[in-house]
């Protein structure tokens, strides 16, 4: 599973380069900037601009703040009482103003973060719910580590620590060149010559010192990752553990999870240790370089004529041009620690979006766009064979993806209303592998597989040998996936739902839930035995039974379309007489079957028996037994 890969392998692993500050990352943070600012007048681009707006009046109060010290100089120097009132209190107004351009910029910067985060996460949602790429992304795809965690936890830092940049970096290039200029006018060509020589060689050094801390970064992410999951894995699995007693292998096994992330910490931060040394020496020699660029011409004779007030007052004034050029300078190498934490988010984030991307311009040609969704409106279109066909498969041959072992070949099948097909065979023969050909999870290797109806009411539905379950109320067990695609489903249908339960076996849950729509707190896959979760997949199954969906009833020439239920193994938590009660009531309600399951008990509700041999062979019957079924039983 690629959510939970485990190993402290280097972020190089598996013929991958190492993740560095290179051209691939400047593509992928660019693309990243292409969501961020998706158009004009985006919430982003509009709050960037009004911090570029906020950030410029802040440096120009910064200008007024800095040359007041000169100023102060020369009244004290003159012993201008006037002037030292007046001067004081335009130094408290300045104050105030900078004060609150500075809450502004920083409160523009919280909300650039809220709205990055918001345009991200939803892109990549959108790529990652786009048909079955989740599913791809973790089951047959094994490259990328913890998608969850690139897009919950990676997105939101990455976000965090751009916007936190934000500020300095649009406003760099305008106090450049403005204390550039500012600079060349106190102490010629020799102090703006000085300090972009020193920012070039800090740059040079502090690019050489990150280099080897984005890789690093990058691995630790996914260890962090292979860690929580860990955890998530006991959580999900308490109950199994406990029953193997199994705490104190899976204490160990967590532990060297830990370890292997602690270590790469430690090799982290003794990387960092260097980048912090270099930041640190070349902000301690900015101040000194800054009286060094001064005391040149002073030196030299260029300020002879000055009186000693004048002389004060003007080495500060250029002292506070000089500083806040090199603090500049400063603020940018500063920034390479933050850099290089938006590197390896990058690294991450980006190489998501390009395996999303991928995925999702894959489709199978046997499967159009409107059969890979819930079709709630109805079939449209002429179709090659008869109405009644749900699945056509012609010559179909299927291997594992991953291994290439095969499974089925030259497998020819019509799937029908009416004729239900039993599906068995030993373990690893291809059962399920043929139910994930046939909803669009895996492609076949050879072959045509065409679905000639709509996934959802009015069409077919899976029942996979694991229920799924999402948060909600017990209504929206039921109805799901309804709820959210189809709102009217609502509360004028409370009678159908408490009837499938009880149908189901499930009247009791009705009031442990406390009702339809009471917000539950709880975990439901806690509070429901095996079997009832497989009562309750059936509740949802007979809720999206063809002549009701979404509350609505559709009679006359609606009621020929297909309805068919593909159902792995889901009644093997169940007892014979339950499981002959539920297959009873679905082909009362005009199901046809796809049943995969060992029970011969089941042979009876089906039509056909399709038995997989394992190694490509399978052979199809015709089953007697349904024409012996009590005619009340029946379809």
């Amino acid at each position: 599973m690629a959510g939970g890969s485990a190993g402290a392998g280097g972020a190089g692993a598996g013929g991958r380069p190492a993740p560095q500050l290179d051209g691939l990352f400047l593509r992928r943070f660019l693309r990243l900037q292409a969501v961020l600012f998706s158009g004009w007048p985006s919430p982003g681009a509009l709050m960037f601009l009004t911090l570029l707006c906020v950030a410029l009046l802040e440096q120009l109060v910064i200008y007024q703040v800095g040359v007041i010290p000169s100023q102060y100089y020369e009244v004290l120097g003159n012993k201008d009482f006037s002037g030292f009132k007046t001067l004081t209190a335009i130094a408290l107004t300045l104050i105030v103003v900078n004060s609150t351009l500075k809450s502004f910029d920083q409160f523009i910067c919280n909300m650039m973060y809220v709205s990055w985060r918001k345009s991200l996460t939803e892109y990549l949602h959108s790529c990652y719910f786009q048909g079955q790429v989740y599913y791809s992304l973790h089951v047959l795809r094994e490259d990328i580590d913890n998608p969850d965690q690139r897009i919950s936890q990676d997105v939101e830092r990455f976000c965090r620590q751009l916007s936190s940049m934000a500020s300095k970096l649009i406003i760099s290039p305008f106090t450049l060149a403005y204390y550039t200029y500012q600079c060349f006018q106190s102490t010629g060509w020799l102090g703006p010559v000085s300090i972009f020589g020193y920012f070039i060689i800090g740059t040079m050094v502090n690019k050489v010192l990150m280099s080897p801390i984005v890789s690093k970064l990058v691995q630790q992410e996914k260890l962090e990752g292979d860690f929580r999951f860990k955890h998530m894995q006991i959580r999900v699995n308490a109950e199994p553990a406990a029953f193997y007693r199994a705490g104190r292998v899976e204490h160990m096994r967590t532990d060297r999870r830990l370890q292997s992330l602690l270590q790469t910490q430690r090799e982290l931060i003794g990387k960092e240790l260097w980048l912090y040394i270099g930041i640190n020496t070349f902000d301690y020699l900015g101040s000194i370089l800054s009286y060094v660029v001064i005391a040149i011409p002073i030196f030299s004779g260029v300020y002879g004529d000055l009186s000693p007030t004048e002389l004060s007052a003007l080495v500060s004034k250029n002292a506070f041009v000089s500083i806040y050029l090199i603090g500049c300078f400063s603020q940018l190498i500063d920034l390479f620690s933050t850099v290089t934490d938006v590197a390896g988010y990058t690294h991450r984030i980006g190489e998501l979006q390009e395996t999303l991307l991928s995925l999702g311009r894959k489709k199978n040609d046997n499967y159009s766009e409107a059969k890979a969704s819930w079709d709630l409106d109805g079939h449209s279109g002429e179709d090659p064979v008869p109405r009644d066909t749900a699945f056509l498969l012609e010559q179909v041959t299927l291997s594992v993806p991953s291994s290439g072992k095969l499974l089925i070949k030259d497998l020819s099948l019509r799937i029908s209303q009416g004729n239900s097909v039993m599906i068995v065979g030993n373990t690893g023969t291809g059962k399920t592998s043929l139910l994930r050909v046939l909803g669009g999870l895996w492609e076949s290797t050879r072959g045509s597989v065409k679905m000639l109806t709509c996934f959802g009411p009015r069409g077919v539905v899976f029942l996979p040998q694991r229920p799924f379950f999402t948060d909600g109320s017990l209504r929206e067990q039921v109805i799901y996936p309804l709820k959210e695609i189809y709102p009217v489903s609502g509360s004028a249908d409370d009678e159908r739902i408490v009837r499938f339960l009880e149908l189901a076996g499930l009247t009791d849950l009705l009031v442990r839930a406390g009702g339809l729509d009471k917000r539950v707190d709880w975990n439901w896959y806690d509070i429901l035995s095996p079997g009832e979760m497989q009562r309750l997949s059936f509740a949802r199954l007979f809720y999206l039974q063809p002549k009701y969906a979404g509350g609505h009833d559709w009679s006359g020439e609606d009621l020929a379309y297909t309805f068919l239920s593909v159902l792995d193994e889901a009644t093997s938590a169940l007892t014979e007489e339950v499981e002959h009660e539920l297959y009873r009531v679905c082909l009362q309600l005009g199901m046809t079957l796809i049943s995969v399951g060992h029970r011969a008990s089941l042979e009876k509700f089906h039509s056909w028996i399709l038995k997989l041999h394992g190694e490509g062979r399978w052979e199809l019957t015709r089953c007697e037994k349904m024409k012996r079924l009590p005619a009340g039983e029946r379809c």
